[in-house]
């Protein structure tokens, strides 16, 4: 049994297993328990997923502290919350996506479900090759920085209206590709075109399409999200398992924000500020490293930072929107 202590990317082997197994425990347990019949689910519910999710990821993040230490622990959470934040506006784009293919609800946690594997996947690659890099080239890490405060400061200024549909050219490619069905087949992904007054062979619907453009989008805001973590630890597993964490609360949490995700408007100002400021810790961390400077900001002021922004941001949203409408259960 000794092969399960062997060290992979500076920790046991039983380590990534414990936690791929929890993984594929707490999606065994979404599909097959919790979602065992098709149905549409309500924003009670949603909450009710999402904070087990949360919950879970906390958890682990208490787990890290207690077995790195708190160093390590507090990246985590900090990677954790930035992860979480930065995702919101990929709620609207997986909202906007849904409505213009008109997919009902009662087929959106499919979707979701089978994109969460992929994530896994595409994730680990780019967390993967972010890691070669900076090991590789330490001075990566600068380009990290300048990158997330180019981002934060676009952010800033940026328009906060999403281009439809129709505008974006990977949508319009696989339209113009794909055999598609002209209409939804159930909760199918394909569906054989014989038996449905098409050509032979097989045919994609329209809930395909769905899940491939929500795993383009995960790509896009992985961009954003992958350097900020980076920023904050090198450690590849406390960077992944933040990610994963991260993004499967949020998925559960879809179903209750998609309906009100405008009520975070003023969230994007603190999150420019956050990547503003991650970034510029990031080139303070070289330049200490290089031994340019004396002065590293801890990792306990960027966890305070990160959620002193981070909740000043919500809050103050919910206040100035205070009297808009919001979702019935």
């Amino acid at each position: 049994m000794d092969w399960i202590f062997i060290s992979v990317i500076g920790y046991p082997l039983w380590v990534w297993l414990m936690f791929m197994t929890l993984v594929v425990a707490l999606l065994a347990f979404d599909l097959g328990v919790l979602h065992k019949d098709q149905h549409e689910i309500s924003v009670k519910e949603s909450l009710k997923l999402s904070a087990f999710y949360i919950a879970m990821g906390l958890a682990f993040g208490g787990w890290i502290w207690w077995y790195r230490g708190s160093d390590a622990g507090m990246q985590y959470f900090t990677g954790y919350l930035i992860e979480k934040s930065l995702s919101m506006d990929n709620i609207f784009v997986m909202s906007l996506i849904f409505t213009s293919l008109a997919v009902p609800r009662i087929y959106q946690h499919r979707v979701l479900f089978w994109g969460i594997l992929g994530v896994i996947v595409m994730r680990a690659v780019m967390i993967g090759l972010g890691a070669a890099l900076v090991a590789e080239f330490q001075w990566m890490l600068v380009i990290f920085g300048l990158f997330l405060v180019a981002t934060g400061v676009k952010m800033l200024f940026a328009d906060d209206e999403h281009p439809s549909l129709e505008k974006n050219r990977m949508y319009r490619w696989l339209k113009g590709h794909m055999r598609l069905t002209p209409t939804l087949h159930e909760q199918h992904f394909w569906v054989r075109g014989e038996q449905h007054g098409l050509a032979r062979g097989w045919w994609a619907t329209p809930l395909l399409l769905a899940l491939i453009m929500v795993e383009s989008a995960d790509v896009v805001f992985a961009v954003d999200s992958i350097p900020a973590i980076f920023a904050i630890t090198q450690d590849p597993f406390i960077v992944y398992t933040s990610n994963i964490f991260a993004v499967l609360g949020l998925r559960a949490l879809y179903f209750a924000l998609a309906a009100m995700v405008h009520r975070f408007h003023y969230l994007k100002y603190a999150l420019s500020l956050v990547l503003v400021f991650i970034g510029s810790k990031v080139g303070l961390v070289y330049l200490h490293d290089i031994g340019w400077t004396s002065f590293k900001i801890p990792t306990a002021l960027s966890l305070s930072v990160t959620f002193g922004l981070l909740l000043s941001g919500v809050l103050f949203s919910l206040y100035k929107t205070r009297n808009d409408a919001t979702p019935s259960a």
